[in-house]
C-alpha cells in the first residue's frame, strides 16, 4: 500500500479539529483530517451533540479567514451582554458586562454544535488542499526527524510533517506520545438542553449562580416563533441525574426556579444530555512532530465560553507559526515556540475557571457573601471590568 504524504494530519473531527483543518487548508497547506465517528449534522439524531458553543471575537476572525463564517453567520445568535446573577443572596445581585464598553462588535456568537460541525465539514469539501476522512481514526505513530508516520484504522499510513492532536480529552495521540495529563474532578455534571421562554433574551447571555454550579442561558435564534436559549446547568452529579430523569413538565418547573425567573417560565424544547465536569491539563503540549490542541491539551468546566475559544487560540497560534516559517512546519523550533506561546495562557485560564467554578459551587453563607462582594468589585471598577472582559475574549495566536 502506498504511503500518502501531507503537510498536516489533524486527528479529530470535532469543532476544533475541523476548524484546524479548514484554517490550514485555506492557508494553502495540504491537510488531512481523520475522525473515527461521522459528523452528525441533525440535532434530532441519536447521539447528536446538543451543546452550543459561543464563538468569541478572535475565534470568529479565524473562522472568517478560513472561509466558513459566511455559512455560520445566519445560524448564530450574537451575544451583546454577559450578565451574571448571584441568586445566592436576597435580593439577587445582577451585573452586566456589555460588549459596547470597548467594541462595536458583539462579544461573540452562539451556535449549535451540530450546525458548526456541518458547516465546517461542508467547507472542507470545497477546499482543494483538504481531505476529510470520516470513519477512520488514529491507530499509531512513529516519529522521525522530518515526518511523523501515522497509522490509521483503515490500514493506511500517512507521512505528515505535523500532526495536530485534536482528538478529545482521552486523546489517543497524546497517549501514543507518552504524554500524561493531570485531572481534577468536582463531583459535578452538566445538564445540556434548550428551552423556550416568554421574555426576549435581548442577546444577553446570563449566568445564574447559587450553589452546585452556574445555570447559564445563552441566546439562540427563535424556535417556532418563540424566544429560545440553550442551557448549561451544572449541578452535583447525583442531583443532575435526578433532574435528568424528571418528566418534562416537572423538569421545566425546576429549571424555571433555578434560573431565578430571569426569562420567565422555561419550557423544555430539546432532549437532555449529561456531561461530566472536570479539569484536565496535559503535562506538555508537544512531542516530536506533534502538537496537542483543544481538549487533548486542556479540558475546563463550561464557564465563560472559554472551552472552544481556547482551542481556536491553539489553532491560530499554530497557523501563525506555520505561516511565519513554512519551511520549518512541525520542526522543533516551531513546536518550542508553540509551547512557549500557549502554555502560560492555558495555565492562567485553567486556574481562573477552576476558581470561578469553586466559587459557583459555594453553599456556605460566608463563601456566598465573598462571591457577591467579588462580583461587585469586578463590575463596579471600570478599569478592572474592561481588563476582565478583554482577558475573557483572549488574544489568539
Amino acid at each position: 500500500m502506498s504511503i500518502r504524504s501531507t503537510d498536516i494530519l489533524v486527528a479529530g473531527g470535532g469543532p476544533a479539529g475541523l476548524s484546524a483543518a479548514a484554517a490550514f487548508a485555506a492557508a494553502g497547506f495540504d491537510t488531512l483530517c481523520v475522525d473515527p465517528a461521522p459528523v452528525v449534522t441533525d440535532a434530532a439524531a441519536p447521539g447528536a451533540d446538543l451543546r452550543t458553543t459561543a464563538v468569541l471575537q478572535p475565534g470568529q476572525a479565524l473562522l472568517d479567514e478560513a472561509g466558513v463564517w459566511d455559512a455560520l453567520a445566519p445560524l448564530a445568535a450574537p451575544l451583546e451582554v454577559m450578565r451574571i446573577v448571584d441568586a445566592g443572596r436576597q435580593p439577587p445581585l445582577r451585573r452586566d458586562f456589555a460588549s459596547r464598553d470597548f467594541s462595536e462588535a458583539p462579544f461573540g456568537w452562539n451556535l449549535p454544535n451540530t450546525a458548526l460541525r456541518r458547516a465546517l465539514a461542508e467547507c472542507l469539501s470545497t477546499l482543494p488542499q483538504a481531505e476529510l476522512r470520516q470513519g477512520t481514526g488514529f491507530a499509531g505513530l512513529t516519529q522521525r526527524d522530518e515526518t511523523a508516520m501515522v497509522q490509521l484504522t483503515d490500514g493506511s499510513t500517512v507521512a505528515a510533517r505535523l500532526v495536530i492532536a485534536a482528538d478529545g480529552r482521552d486523546s489517543p495521540v497524546r497517549a501514543a506520545c507518552g504524554i500524561g495529563a493531570r485531572s481534577l474532578r468536582y463531583g459535578q455534571s452538566a445538564l445540556v438542553f434548550a428551552v423556550t421562554h416568554e421574555a426576549r433574551h435581548e442577546m444577553i447571555s446570563t449566568e445564574v449562580h447559587r450553589s452546585g454550579g452556574p445555570f447559564t442561558l445563552v441566546p439562540l435564534p427563535d424556535l417556532d416563533g418563540r424566544p429560545c436559549s440553550s442551557v448549561v446547568w451544572m449541578e452535583r452529579t447525583g442531583e443532575a441525574r435526578r433532574l435528568a430523569a424528571l418528566p418534562d413538565e416537572a423538569f421545566s418547573a425546576e429549571a424555571t426556579e433555578r434560573s431565578a425567573g430571569v426569562l420567565g417560565p422555561l419550557t423544555l424544547a430539546s432532549r437532555r444530555q449529561l456531561w461530566p465536569i472536570l479539569t484536565r491539563v496535559a503535562d506538555r503540549i508537544t512531542a516530536p512532530r506533534v502538537a496537542l490542541a483543544a481538549e487533548a491539551a486542556h479540558v475546563i468546566p463550561p464557564i465563560g465560553a472559554q472551552g472552544l475559544n481556547m482551542s481556536l487560540a491553539d489553532i491560530a497560534c499554530l497557523l501563525r507559526l506555520a505561516q511565519e516559517r513554512p519551511e520549518g512546519l512541525g520542526d522543533a523550533v516551531m513546536l518550542s515556540a508553540y509551547s512557549r506561546a500557549r502554555l502560560p495562557d492555558i495555565r492562567l485560564r485553567v486556574a481562573g475557571i477552576d476558581a470561578l467554578n469553586r466559587a459557583s459551587i459555594a453553599g456556605a453563607a460566608p463563601l456566598r457573601a465573598l462571591r457577591s462582594r467579588g462580583l461587585g468589585l469586578l463590575h463596579d471598577a471600570a478599569p478592572i471590568r474592561h481588563a476582565a472582559m478583554r482577558l475573557g475574549l483572549g488574544a489568539m495566536g
